[in-house]
């Protein structure tokens, strides 16, 4: 876990929706759209609780899953997360994320960027571009360069946005959490959104959740392997990601990071995209001496881009030298920041082949991987 709680806001009637109950209830694929905002929420793996926010007379949210605490809200969207902010002040996480519950496509995706930028930032917001001419009453332009469509979830260190709405009057109401911790002085980046991440509002949103929700997924795993020769040099061994002391490095045309190279072939392979080679050739000077993180997250986005999800990558290195238990920790976390997986997602093993071999002789390392991958089922990868 990352120590961030969600607020999820769900205390508004929905009128715009032109629904005779609160349009977070209403069914979308046999479940209500409340109930796809929670799951999709739970299976990020990011947060260790979820708040959501009802109204006063509302019992429904309960129901929903055991896994969430429920608490009244105000008449305001301020007021509600205030009563969020509140609800989590006896165990305060580190940071929070405060999302519409009304928002029902979140994801990996999306958040890991949120969470990177909470490291040197107090607060961070998903935003999307404006593609549309932009006019003013006058039929002046309007810089469209300068705008942005933002979204939520939008995140927060807790004890800064804590204060900032404790701050605020009793009977305050803000345009949104962004609002408040901009009017609080507190540093603020943007962090990009996703066009899935929309909120159902009007009666036609329904019909276009409906259809992304109705669509159904399977899971496939993809297999990658890869060897890299020791050699005795000053030269910085890369393994994951991370320099390893060694009076040994990898020999490749990139930095040779073997762990990594599994990894990318790996997800390569669940999405049927070739391998390692057919992207970044060795016969291409310009991935001299690359990193390795390059590679990987260039499969990332292949993946995104065809619809799969990363779910899960579990990784064995096979070596006599190094030793990786005191560099497994930092490997993991830079596996995750480069995925965007969640630590408890990425398994990163080692094994020796009791001196036997290329491996036990120190002559190269040798890794396996494998990547789980959620896949639309109506993806077809073959290009």
């Amino acid at each position: 876990m990352t120590d961030c709680a969600l607020i999820l806001v769900a205390a508004g009637r929905g009128k715009r929706a032109g629904r005779n109950i609160p349009k977070q209830y209403k069914e979308l694929a046999g479940k209500p759209l409340l109930a796809h905002t929670l799951n999709n929420a739970a299976n990020t793996g990011f947060f260790d609780r979820i708040i959501v926010v009802v109204a006063a007379d509302d019992t429904r949210a309960a129901t929903l899953s055991d896994a969430i605490t429920v608490v009244v809200g105000g008449t305001t969207r301020t007021a509600s997360v205030r009563a969020g902010l509140d609800a989590l002040a006896d165990q305060p996480p580190r940071n929070v994320m405060i999302h519409d519950g009304a928002r029902p496509f979140l994801d990996t995706a999306l958040i890991q960027p949120l969470l990177h930028a909470l490291e040197t930032h107090d607060g961070a917001v998903p935003a999307l571009p404006i593609a549309d001419a932009l006019k003013a009453d006058d039929f002046s332009a309007v810089d469209r360069d300068r705008l942005h469509r933002v979204q939520t979830p939008q995140a927060f260190n807790y004890a800064k946005i804590k204060a900032a709405f404790d701050a605020l009057p009793a009977d305050a109401s803000a345009h949104d959490d962004i609002a408040v911790a901009k009017d609080a002085g507190l540093s603020l980046a943007f962090t990009p959104g996703s066009e899935r991440n929309f909120k159902v509002t009007w009666p036609e949103d329904f019909a276009k959740a409906e259809a992304m929700l109705s669509h159904t997924t399977f899971t496939v795993t993809g297999s990658g392997f890869d060897v890299h020769k020791l050699e005795e040099s000053t030269d910085p061994l890369w393994l994951c990601g991370i320099e390893v002391e060694s009076r040994y490095t990898l020999v490749g045309h990139s930095d040779a990071d073997v762990g990594l190279h599994a990894i990318t072939d790996a997800i390569l392979g669940a999405v049927a995209m070739g391998d390692i080679g057919d992207h970044f050739p060795p016969s291409d000077p310009q991935w001299k001496g690359a990193s390795s993180d390059r590679f990987l997250a260039h499969a990332i986005s292949l993946a995104q881009d065809v619809g799969a999800t990363l779910r899960h990558i579990d990784l064995t290195l096979i070596c006599e030298h190094p030793k990786v238990k005191p560099y497994r920790a930092a490997m993991r976390t830079r596996v995750a920041q480069i995925t965007g997986l969640p630590l408890a997602r990425v398994s990163i093993k080692a094994t020796t082949t009791e001196t036997l071999g290329f491996t036990g002789r120190k002559e190269g390392i040798a890794a396996q991987a494998l990547a789980t991958v959620e896949i639309p089922d109506s993806l077809d990868t073959q290009k």
